[in-house]
């Protein structure tokens, strides 16, 4: 039976109940911290992302699937709407909240769409050995645009931000592209032996966000017939983090990036924009 679980805040919540669930935990559900005008917007952003997608984006879903899945990276650039929720809403105060941190970059935007019927899995696995960065003041916000059920939503396995780093592989063809064959410890079987995982999930509504460190394990189903889950998903890091070039291509990549910043820098670049510093 899917259920929701603890672990639930929102504006009125004190910040440092927050920070201490988020670091316990690596991940907690935020009720309500867009306001409909922002999710409004997110949504335009969204619409017209998918109307004209980037060279990044990647097709999710097989062809055989009766629906389909769609992800977009990095276009906070040339989508307005993305810019103007990723800096002006209070997702970059949060962020340094929960994560103890001073000041407040952005990493990356991430744009999820099922459609419809999608039957595609979005595996269990950990973001950030898919980077090219080191640290762990991190977080991730994954907001929906559409009101997502249990059964669908993003599911997250409570501590496994701690670690050990687990092996990054291709969704669709399980292929070890980045980290070597060998050189990290595969995920167990979480799907096998559930209840064996303190697994966490929500049903959400538009104006939620599900915020999650890099770390922590992570998954959701496909979605069922006569719904829609778009997703916004966005990157923020925190005073730790550090440029870790790697020797193959990141997922996202930034090209020409390691020519520019070396390896152990602070991310301080244009990619990587300030959102927020204490005090300001």
């Amino acid at each position: 039976m899917l259920t929701n679980h603890p672990g639930e805040f929102n504006a009125q919540s004190p910040a440092s109940a927050m920070a201490e669930k988020f670091a316990r935990d690596g991940v907690v559900c935020l009720r309500g911290v867009l306001r409909p005008a922002e999710v409004a917007r997110l949504r335009e952003g969204i619409d017209a992302n998918l109307a004209a997608p980037s060279p990044r984006a990647k097709v999710a879903s097989r062809a055989d699937d009766p629906g389909f899945f769609i992800e977009d990276f990095c276009n906070w650039q040339e989508i307005p709407a993305y810019w103007d929720v990723i800096s002006q809403s209070a997702l970059p105060e949060i962020a340094g909240k929960l994560t103890g941190s001073q000041k407040i970059r952005l990493y990356h935007d991430h744009m999820l769409t099922k459609e419809s019927g999608t039957r595609q899995r979005t595996p269990w696995h950990q973001d950030q050995p898919y980077y090219n960065i080191e640290g762990s003041q991190n977080v991730s916000f994954w907001i929906p645009v559409d009101p997502v059920s249990r059964a669908s939503t993003l599911e997250l396995v409570a501590g496994s931000h701690r670690g050990p780093w687990l092996m990054p592989r291709t969704f669709m063809t399980n292929e070890a592209k980045w980290f070597p064959e060998g050189a990290l410890a595969d995920l167990p079987d979480i799907e096998a032996d559930r209840a064996a995982y303190d697994i966490r999930g929500w049903a959400v509504e538009p104006g939620d966000a599900i915020a999650f460190n890099m770390l922590t394990l992570h998954a959701s189903a496909g979605l069922e017939p006569g719904r829609r889950r778009r997703v916004f998903s966005v990157r923020m890091i925190g005073d730790d983090i550090t440029h870790a070039p790697r020797r193959w291509k990141t997922s996202p990549d930034f090209p020409g990036l390691v020519d520019e910043l070396p390896a152990g820098a602070p991310m301080a670049h244009a990619l990587f924009p300030v959102l927020w510093t204490e005090g300001s």
